[in-house]
């Protein structure tokens, strides 16, 4: 597993595609954030808070995290090299697991520049540091979690096909349709029990600041179960 986690890790840095996630992400954020005009703007805000980052940011991930995923399994398969991976001496969901962390880590990477974002509104502040800490740090933990299961989503959809756009739009699809389509069907049919199904329920929760161990079970068990059905998919080769 370790071995397949290195390559991946190597591969995303051996081309652009790591430089250019991380980048891209920070750039992003940076503008809406920092210099465009408008509702995310923090200094436009007025208050010394990160409301706007962790509003913005899984919008963000719905499409970078797609992007980092769908070359996953599609680009074994399209060159022939899986049925040669799932031949080697090492378990399919080891396999998955290592395919899985690889991306992890690179989005974690990309997330661990933004902690300046918690330095600088906390020197902003006035008086320095009116800034809610536990509120931060709990939308972070709920950042984490809600990479993980966009990741889980994003490996599965990369053993659907062979081709990486197809996969990559699948992917999206699926991240938003459980970030927030739920969310929409709770509303028009007024239903609690659906609205707690989607992921932008339970992250919203966590980024009060009180880390509930229903939301921890919700993103892990998400996370889990796509895995298991990216598994269940390499099991057919």
């Amino acid at each position: 597993m370790l071995a397949i986690l290195k390559k991946e890790i190597n591969s995303f840095f051996a081309s652009p595609i790591g430089y250019l996630v991380i980048a891209i992400f920070l750039v992003l954020n940076g503008l809406f954030l920092w210099i465009f005009k408008g509702e995310f703007n923090i200094l436009d805000y007025g208050f010394a808070d990160l409301s706007s980052f962790f509003l913005l940011a899984p919008w963000i991930l719905i499409f970078l995290i797609p992007a980092v995923t769908m070359r996953s399994f599609s680009d074994e398969k399209k060159q022939g090299t899986l049925e040669l991976l799932l031949t080697k001496p090492i378990s399919h969901f080891k396999i998955v697991l290592g395919k899985y962390l690889g991306a992890f880590i690179l989005i974690i990477m990309a997330l661990l520049p933004t902690l300046l974002y918690v330095y600088t509104v906390y020197q902003l502040g006035n008086p320095v540091g009116n800034l809610d800490m536990g509120s931060t740090l709990g939308s972070y933990f709920g950042l984490l979690f809600l990479v993980a299961a966009y990741t889980a989503i994003g490996v599965f959809a990369s053993t659907l096909s062979d081709n990486q756009i197809v996969a990559f739009i699948i992917s999206v699809f699926l991240c938003f349709i459980f970030y927030i389509g739920f969310e929409g069907i709770a509303d028009f049919t007024s239903s609690t029990i659906i609205e707690k199904l989607g992921m932008s329920y339970h992250f919203k929760s966590m980024s009060r600041g009180v880390i509930d161990t229903r939301d921890i079970i919700y993103f892990v068990s998400v996370t889990v179960f796509f895995m298991v059905l990216t598994k269940l998919n390499l099991n057919k080769y």
